[in-house]
């Protein structure tokens, strides 16, 4: 079926495997206990894969490291590669109590680090995972080689705005239980959007769904719009970013249509940390790693190697 861009596969057409196969189901699978001073004593899923230097990756909102799943194997060809669950996210432990702000996330990323022995690595992050790997850097400079930011939000908008006085009532709490947990699947069918909707399946519904079928779950959740997207934290960090060049080499990658975070946002970003560098994907989405992945990969793959002395030239995806 030839759909437009954007345009929504129906969604009992959905096929129950993804039309293009993956290897997240292959990459080896961890529970790793973090002691972390903000979720507890909390376990983390974690899938590893390939060899080389170590390579994490963290995910956004209301996914999980299976988002990851086509450039697990392409980057494990360079990389020793790390793509965990974050707290309340996939299959890692749920503290529904603890603080869901961006600097927790960002504080978070280092005491996984500490746990998995890769501090120092370099990171790449989508959307939220980018923009709390931005805080990791902030904080904490010696813990992040180099860093890959892939359609982060991180910049002050009206529509956070709204979603935080929503969620500050107990009725707009209820409303959104409501529209989540009456379909979780549904739910994540019209909430994630691919370039090319044909990627879509029911494997991918189940592994965004399930947690928000749970009470704890969906309390995560609800913590992460509320807390990690609070606006006075956009305007903290558009601050922090202004004061000095960005501590470690830094590369934005942002596709030129995005329904979730405009491309305005690289280019502010880009504006405020100086000394990073901006690249644009033609004809892919906010999921650039999913719609484009050898595309991601060839983008991504020499500002990453440039730290182990490699030219980008000598860069391949070949098996």
């Amino acid at each position: 079926m030839a759909l437009r861009p954007f345009e929504r596969l129906p969604y009992e057409a959905l096929p129950a495997l993804p039309r293009i196969p993956h290897g997240y189901h292959r990459a080896e699978a961890r529970r790793v206990q973090v002691p972390s001073r903000i979720f507890g004593d909390v376990g983390v899923h974690v899938r590893v894969v390939g060899s080389g230097p170590p390579l994490l990756l963290v995910h956004g909102l209301m996914t999980s490291s299976y988002s990851f799943r086509y450039v697990l194997e392409p980057l494990g060809r360079f990389f020793r590669v790390f793509a965990p669950d974050l707290p309340g996210a996939g299959r890692s432990d749920k503290p529904t109590r603890a603080d869901f702000s961006p600097r927790s996330f960002g504080t978070f990323l280092a005491e996984l680090q500490q746990a998995l022995g890769i501090r120092g690595c370099a990171v790449m992050g989508n959307s939220l995972g980018g923009y709390v790997a931005m805080h990791l850097a902030l904080q904490d400079p010696a813990a992040v080689s180099r860093l890959v930011v892939n359609h982060a939000p991180g910049t002050p908008e009206p529509r956070y705005v709204a979603l935080r006085a929503m969620l500050s009532t107990g009725a707009g709490r209820a409303l959104l239980r409501y529209l989540v947990q009456r379909d979780p699947r549904r739910w994540v069918y019209r909430n994630v959007h691919y370039h090319d909707e044909r990627l879509k399946s029911r494997e991918e519904l189940d592994e965004y769904g399930a947690p928000l079928a749970t009470d704890a779950g969906l309390a995560c959740f609800t913590k992460s719009l509320h807390e990690t997207l609070a606006p006075a934290g956009f305007h903290a960090f558009v601050d922090e970013l202004g004061r000095a060049p960005f501590p470690v080499p830094l590369l934005f990658v942002y596709a030129r249509k995005d329904p979730v975070v405009s491309p305005r946002v690289g280019e502010a970003l880009h504006r405020l940390a100086r000394g990073s560098e901006l690249r644009y994907l033609e004809g892919t989405s906010h999921f650039s790693h999913v719609d484009s992945p050898d595309r991601m990969v060839e983008t991504i793959l020499p500002f990453l190697r440039a730290a182990e002395g490699h030219e980008p030239a000598g860069a391949s995806l070949g098996g």
